[in-house]
């Protein structure tokens, strides 16, 4: 590890010049390249301080002394409102972190054309968790309502809607089926057959173990079974 302040970038330009004459590697002459002119005329910086970075979170400690700041090179956390919401919603509906997620954007500015105040359903975006909090955000913010009160109205919305997808879901199979169409099994259905086939394999096993136990039983009963009989055998051959 290298301690200390290093002026190496700072010198570059004097040690090409220096290495003018040098004939350690004659092909190879630093003053005639083109970067040399280019760093006489624009050279490196020389500040070595950082000023204090920008914090993004209030201090606590308002009323103290201003300390000394510590940390300069490390940066600071920053932190939105979304993201307590964020956690929020997917504690509560965990199942909805297994829907797929388009990320991919045009322009990069699809958040402009986002308008809250008409509800969860906006262009271009489909329905998720992303949708309630930023719908939530805009009713606390511009509504004024409170953090439980708008994850209510904005929770309710997203219920009604992911219902009305899932009635949609339905019709559009029942018609396809009508015409035809044959989807194979469900998710449930290839669940249901997976359990069942651990349940047969567990139930196999079970069964080969309580015979194996019982077999083991009835042995260790026997042989103190035989055991007894040859001490009586030999007590009466004493007694003759």
């Amino acid at each position: 590890m290298v301690r200390g302040r290093q002026f190496l970038a700072a010198r570059v330009h004097e040690t090409a010049l220096a290495q003018r004459g040098a004939t350690i590697l004659p092909e190879i002459n630093f003053a005639k390249s083109p970067w040399v002119k280019a760093v006489a005329h624009i050279p490196p910086a020389e500040t070595l301080t950082r000023p204090y970075p920008i914090q993004h979170t209030e201090r606590h400690d308002r009323g103290r002394a201003l300390q000394r700041p510590r940390n300069l090179f490390r940066p600071t956390s920053i932190v939105h409102p979304e993201d307590q919401l964020r956690q929020d919603f997917f504690r509560d509906h965990p199942w909805e972190l297994a829907r797929p997620k388009l990320v991919l954007e045009l322009d990069g500015k699809d958040a402009r054309y986002r308008d809250w105040s008409k509800g969860l359903r906006q262009p271009g975006m489909a329905l998720s968790g992303e949708s309630v909090v930023q719908r939530q955000l805009w009713l606390m913010e511009v509504k004024g309502l409170s953090k439980q009160r708008a994850y209510d109205i904005a929770r309710k919305e997203f219920y009604k809607l992911r219902q009305q997808e899932e009635i949609e879901r339905r019709i559009a199979a029942e018609e396809a089926r009508m015409y035809g169409a044959y989807f194979g099994k469900t998710n449930m259905q290839v669940g249901m057959e997976l359990e069942d086939a651990m349940y047969d394999k567990w139930k196999k096993w079970a069964t080969n173990e309580i015979a194996r136990l019982e077999s083991q039983r009835t042995a260790a009963y026997s042989n103190v079974v035989d055991a007894t009989e040859e001490k009586l055998d030999e007590e009466e051959e004493l007694d003759l």
